[in-house]
Formats: structure tokens, sequence, C-alpha cells
């Protein structure tokens, strides 16, 4: 078996983060998504929303962060594992965007939480 760093084990944590993101979540991947879900209408207290729901396994697979998360780390870890030259240059770039997207989330909600202070102070 293959030793692997700390510093390569980070960088597969935060290039699955990424890849598990960029499959669950982001807008440039809802092609992959769409014949794999329905949207539905549902009633809240606010309104009506609506909802994407999964049409089959494979939907919920590609709805569910905690699945997708799993899927990514074994291709991740698997290509590394096995194609370790290929597989480094993939990691390293989903793992700067994986650090970086963490620390936008960070500052952006830093900075909701300023504008949000500083407009009570306003009020008082």
């Amino acid at each position: 078996m293959r030793e692997i760093s700390w510093m390569t084990y980070i960088m597969l944590i935060l290039a699955s983060y990424r890849l598990t993101h960029l499959i669950v979540f982001d807008k440039i991947t809802e092609f992959i998504r769409r014949p794999f879900v329905k949207k539905v209408k549902v009633e809240t207290q606010d309104g009506t929303e609506t909802k994407e729901v999964p049409t089959s396994m494979f939907g919920y697979l590609l709805k569910c962060y905690w699945c997708a998360g799993v899927w990514s780390a074994i291709l991740l870890g698997g290509a590394y594992l096995l194609f370790p030259r290929v597989a480094f240059v993939v990691i390293l770039i989903f793992s700067i965007a994986g650090g970086q997207s963490i620390i936008e989330t960070f500052v952006g909600v830093n900075i909701k939480k300023v504008d949000y202070y500083s407009n009570l102070k306003k009020k008082d």
C-alpha cells in the first residue's frame, strides 16, 4: 500500500469537497442532474416553493451531499492510488478550488454578519 503524506491527504479532502459540491450544487453540472430529478410544488408557510425531487436512486446520488461525497472520495482516492501522476494534477486543481470556496464562504458569511450588526446599530 502506498504511503500518503498529510499534505496529500488534506489535498484529497479539499478536492473531494469541491468535486462533491460541483456535482450536487453547482449550476454548471445541472444538465447532469436534470434527467434524474423532477420539480414538485410544495406548500410552505411562506407560500408555494418548487423543489427538485430525485426520480431514481441515481438522482438521489446526485442530489445527496453525503452520497456524492463518498463516491467522489472513492473516485479521487482510487485515481490517486492507481494513477498518481495524472490524478495529482486534478487533485491539485480541485483542492485549490475547494480551499478557495471554503475561504469565500467564511468571508461571505462574516461580511453579511457585519452588515447585519451595523444595520442593528443604526436602528438604535
